[in-house]
């Protein structure tokens, strides 16, 4: 499958439902980790040592959680986005800049797409785009 490319413009159409599934994302990988960290704390292990198998088998209703987890992983994929970390809701956009293959990036919490970088870079090589202004402070 051709890997879609965004310009600016309609990575920023995008932040508006992106906002609503990582709000999801996030929301179901907590009901989750919280479950699992209360089973591990009875079971005295690490959590990471938790299977969700296990965690579904005496928690059925957690199903439904693990269900629109994914329901909302495969909604950002299919915008031909790239989820690059759910906790934080980082996302990179495939795009072009001055004939360059590069991801646009976009973190939950910000209202636009300000930031580039490099395929072989990751957040920590975030460059701001030009022309597009940085984020107002908070107030």
């Amino acid at each position: 499958m051709r890997e879609r490319r965004f310009t600016v413009e309609q990575a920023d159409a995008q932040v508006p439902s992106l906002s609503a599934l990582i709000e999801r994302l996030q929301r179901s990988a907590l009901v989750l980790r919280s479950e699992r960290d209360a089973m591990a704390g009875r079971l005295a292990v690490d959590p990471t040592l938790v299977p969700v198998e296990r965690l579904l088998a005496e928690r059925p209703g957690l199903r439904r959680v693990v269900e629109d987890l994914d329901a909302a992983i495969g909604a950002i994929q299919a915008l031909g986005v790239e989820l690059k970390d759910a906790e934080l809701g980082l996302v990179d956009f495939p795009a072009v800049l001055d004939g360059q293959a590069v991801y646009l990036c976009w973190q939950f919490g910000e209202d636009r797409v300000r930031f580039w970088h490099r395929r072989a870079e990751g957040f920590a090589g975030r460059r701001l785009l030009r022309g597009v202004p940085p984020a107002p402070e908070p107030q």
